[in-house]
């Protein structure tokens, strides 16, 4: 049949985030702090629905020109390499760094499927005992 996939691998749908509560919602959530990106997850508790994405460019980091590529390389790293790593009924926010101009396509592309599957390590109870005891 015309215009379809020859291959037969499961693809993950990742929504968008669009609107401006949906973003501020992440920012409660966990951050996964890298060197070209921040990366803000925010688990809904919602295993049935698909995981979305959404990307933030600052004004600091260059006009419209770089700010819209920045945000193209993103999408485009997260559709070909991080998408299938994300977790259903979870939000991510991408916060681009300047950096992601400059690095190479595949670097950001590992660290960005890097920072999707890293877990959360398990925080240490606040029992006031010193560290190293």
């Amino acid at each position: 049949m015309a215009g379809e996939l020859t291959t037969k691998k499961e693809k993950h749908a990742v929504g968008r985030l669009k609107s401006r509560p949906q973003f501020l919602a992440v920012r409660e959530g966990e951050k996964r702090r890298g060197g070209l990106f921040l990366l803000e997850v925010l688990d809904r508790k919602e295993p049935d629905s698909q995981a979305r994405v959404g990307f933030t460019v600052t004004k600091k980091h260059g006009n419209a020109v770089e700010r819209n590529r920045m945000r193209r390389r993103l999408k485009e790293a997260v559709r070909l390499h991080a998408g299938f790593a994300m977790q259903p009924g979870h939000d991510y926010v991408v916060v681009a760094r300047r950096d992601v101009l400059e690095a190479s396509f595949k670097e950001l592309a590992a660290e960005l499927k890097f920072r999707v599957e890293t877990r959360p390590k398990p925080r240490r109870s606040g029992d006031g005992r010193p560290r190293n005891v």
